[in-house]
């Protein structure tokens, strides 16, 4: 009798650990995707659906490049997009907003390349002499400049950019100058630049951004390069690389532009499966074409980049990945 109450509490104890080791995914994924008007937005909502259809349910809401690295390491989130760099940042700790190392976050997959854009009135940079970013702290300029929210994997790169780039707080030395700074939307930065209500609009998007084309198509602008030691400083400091605006793209670049490049990526727990993250990788590889037909981005995945080479990837996304290169 002994022995077989033993074997019974062995069976319960290693059907309860079996149900733990299930009980780790949940059965609704929870997506944070970025501001509204933006391609992760739009994104986001189109990747839910696809796992969704394909057995794997996913809500998608509003998020932010910092905020959903955080959130996706509380547990908070599973899922959610962000930047390459950053990712590397959160799991290194030691810079601001990360000063703890963030141990549950790795990347699921780099998708496709990200360009950080100064997008300047045409008249105030013709008034001004401004031909790069670097022209508008050099001068101590009264600009009146927006971004994107902190939060923001924007917000971060433009605040670092500033601060390792060109050494200052761009807030307070923006503020010291006479000028402003503001946080926005995609589309309400845009249509504050279309009104003359701002001069300068600073953000991080996709190789070809809808957003881009619309603020051109509201008022006269011109896209400005960052500095090669501001580019440089990035670089050492987060492992941006540099990316050329081409001409061709935007009828507002005439001559190739210079600016900080990184990855949009989707960030996700390390404590979900390794079975689950391969198959959400699968998913996205398997429907690449249709996704790109609304963030023509997209076409850029490949899986000789979605693994990133000096961040953390989750081990059953780089399974995947590793599989069909």
């Amino acid at each position: 009798m002994k022995k077989f109450l033993l074997s019974l509490m062995a069976l319960a104890l290693v059907v309860g650990t079996v149900g733990m080791a299930m009980a780790e995914d949940p059965a609704q994924l929870r997506f944070m995707a970025g501001p509204p008007g933006g391609n992760w937005f739009a994104l986001g909502g189109s990747l839910s659906d696809m796992w969704s259809k394909n057995g794997l349910p996913t809500t998608s809401g509003t998020g932010g490049g910092v905020s959903n690295i955080v959130n996706a390491d509380r547990g908070k989130g599973d899922m959610g997009f962000s930047v390459t760099s950053m990712v590397g940042a959160a799991t290194k700790g030691g810079e601001p907003p990360f000063k703890d190392p963030l141990s549950n976050v790795s990347v699921l997959a780099n998708l496709y390349t990200q360009y950080t854009y100064f997008i300047v009135r045409k008249d105030f940079a013709e008034n001004n002499g401004i031909k790069t970013v670097g022209d508008i702290v050099e001068k101590k300029l009264p600009v009146r400049f927006a971004t994107l929210k902190p939060g923001t994997s924007s917000e971060f790169v433009i605040r670092n950019v500033f601060s390792k780039g060109y050494g200052i707080n761009y807030r307070k030395a923006i503020n010291d100058w006479g000028g402003k700074v503001e946080f926005s939307s995609y589309s309400d930065g845009s249509n504050l630049l279309a009104d003359n209500h701002i001069d300068c609009f600073a953000f991080s998007v996709g190789r070809v951004a809808s957003v881009v084309m619309q603020i051109e198509s509201q008022t006269d602008i011109v896209i400005l390069p960052v500095d090669e030691k501001a580019r440089q400083a990035m670089t050492e400091a987060f492992g941006t690389v540099s990316f050329t605006i081409e001409p061709g793209i935007y009828k507002s670049v005439t001559e190739p532009v210079e600016t900080i490049g990184d990855y949009t990526c989707v960030v996700v727990r390390n404590d979900l499966s390794e079975d689950l993250a391969y198959k959400l990788a699968e998913l996205i590889w398997k429907n690449k074409e249709t996704l790109a037909k609304g963030v023509k981005d997209m076409q850029e995945l490949s899986p000789e980049s979605a693994v990133p080479a000096a961040v953390p990837a989750h081990p059953g996304a780089s399974k995947f990945w590793k599989s069909v290169q």
